[in-house]
This record gives C-alpha cells, sequence and structure tokens, in this order.
C-alpha cells in the first residue's frame, strides 16, 4: 500500500474515489526503489548536470553539481567515468543526487537506505536535517527513521491509516506496552471465565 499511497500523493496514478489536491508551489522529489535509467553511457557529471547546474541556497550561495558530487563521496576522477562502470551502491548514490538536484521543496524518499554504505547514510543524514521542505520516508530502518521523523502514518491494511505524532521508536514503545495490557486483560477475562465455570453448582 506504500507505493500506491506516494504514487497518488505524486499524480503518478489517479484514485478510484476523491481527488488529491496539492499547492500550486509544491515541487515534489520522488526517490524511488527502481533507480536510475538509461543513462549507461553518460558520464558521472553529466547525469548530475542534465538535471541542473546547480541548487540555489540562502544568501545568494549555490550548491554546483560538482560539489553535491563531492560532497556524496565521488571522487574528482569518478565525475568522469561512465555510469555502466559504477558499482550499485554508487548508482544508487547518483540517483539520490539527480533527485536533490531537482531542487525539491517536498522530498519523498522510497527505502533510501538501501544498497548504502553507512558513511553515505550519514552524509545523507546531515543533509537531510538541514533540508527546509517536507520530507517523506519509507523506510524499514528505524534509525535513520528516528533521526529524521517526527509523525508517523502507520498503514494498518484495508484503508485503515493511523496518524501519530512523534517517531518510531516512541510509537513502538506505546504499541508494546498497549499490547501487553491487552494480552493481560484478555488473560484475566479468561481466568475469570475459567473460575466461573468450575464454581461448583449448589444444591
Amino acid at each position: 500500500g506504500k507505493t500506491t499511497f506516494l504514487k497518488l500523493l505524486t499524480k503518478s496514478i489517479r484514485p478510484d474515489h476523491g481527488k488529491v489536491i496539492v499547492g500550486d508551489t509544491v515541487v515534489f522529489g520522488y526517490y524511488t526503489q527502481a533507480g536510475i535509467q538509461g543513462a549507461e553511457d553518460k558520464k558521472v557529471i553529466d547525469v548530475v548536470r542534465d538535471v541542473a547546474e546547480y541548487i540555489p541556497l540562502e544568501k545568494g550561495q549555490k550548491l554546483t553539481a560538482i560539489n553535491l558530487l563531492d560532497r556524496f563521496l565521488f571522487s574528482r576522477e569518478q565525475h568522469q567515468v561512465q555510469v555502466a562502470q559504477l558499482s550499485g551502491g554508487e548508482r544508487r548514490r547518483l540517483y539520490l543526487l539527480t533527485v536533490l538536484m531537482e531542487n525539491p521543496n517536498f522530498l519523498i524518499l522510497d527505502e533510501p537506505t538501501y544498497d548504502l554504505d553507512i558513511l553515505t547514510l550519514i552524509i545523507l543524514e546531515e543533509f537531510l536535517m538541514d533540508f527546509p521542505g517536507c520530507l517523506i520516508v519509507v523506510s524499514h530502518d528505524r534509525y535513520f527513521m528516528d533521526k529524521l521523523v517526527d509523525h508517523l502514518f502507520i498503514l494498518e491494511g484495508k484503508g485503515r491509516v493511523k496518524d501519530y505524532n512523534g517517531n518510531y521508536s516512541d510509537y513502538r514503545t506505546i504499541a508494546k506496552a498497549r499490547e501487553l495490557e491487552e494480552r493481560r486483560q484478555e488473560r484475566a477475562e479468561k481466568e475469570k471465565e475459567k473460575k466461573i465455570v468450575e464454581k461448583p453448582q449448589a444444591d
């Protein structure tokens, strides 16, 4: 359901009922699990520059394609190699940069920690902590989410979505406490029923 939800949000697919309203100033950046496509014979630097030459920052500053590649651990030599020569993890990293280079104000990351090394994840976390826009993350990495997320939508199935204000660890702590309390009450009810059944009938 998560991928369907993201596609509805970005209007990649249309809802069966109702409508999705997106503000006029919203610019989506959508990092999917599909990865980079059709760029095998392009140089790494050209793949990023094809999206934009730079990202405008505050006070007239810029983050250039070269700066972004440097920041995400692509050596200057790698800037000039073809995408076909990159490892799987490097391709995922490059794909991430093409999404960031779009300069979105609403960033959607679907399983961003998959196939990325620890050092790259640390750099990504630092980048996202300074990200000024809205961020939606779909991930099984609770440590990554806890650092970046302060609101959860839990998809429970059958169209039910639970809205929780807090991070994942907070939610799991509360959920486990609720589960334990429900089990305790269930055992207490069973014990009560058992005593009623076993109670001898009066003559």
